[in-house]
């Protein structure tokens, strides 16, 4: 299955990693990783890391959908459960703006495996101009 990532801004490691974001739209997401035998670590299953930064680019792209454009946003930290293993199918995010303030957001995401929930990740985004 073949991606090309759908993103309004230049996002270079988004585009190594082969994300591609589904869906952005009033604090929300939907971003996806198809499966590539590149993510495996060596215990052969979705390396953490691939995880973590889908869950990172899904709640960038959930909260810069709920931002005037004057607005930048950079994470502040992100709390990752890992729930199960991953792979070999495709990993899909879904994330929602949980608090917008005027200077930090809170944000949600749910990571799956297929139909599978593998990660639950919590996060804090800096809002600027």
């Amino acid at each position: 299955m073949s991606h090309t990532p759908k993103t309004d801004l230049d996002h270079p490691y988004a585009d190594l990693l082969g994300f591609v974001i589904d869906s952005k739209a009033d604090g929300k997401s939907c971003c996806s990783l198809p499966f590539s035998k590149k993510l495996l670590n060596p215990n052969n299953v979705v390396h953490g890391g691939a995880i973590y930064s889908l869950a990172d680019t899904g709640m960038g792209a959930a909260l810069m959908s709920a931002v005037n454009e004057a607005e930048l946003c950079a994470t502040i930290e992100i709390k990752i459960t890992y729930l199960h293993a991953a792979g070999p199918e495709d990993l899909r995010c879904e994330t929602q703006v949980i608090k917008k303030g005027r200077r930090v957001a809170m944000l949600e995401s749910d990571i799956y495996s297929g139909d599978k929930l593998i990660a639950r990740a919590s996060g804090s985004f800096a809002l600027f101009s």
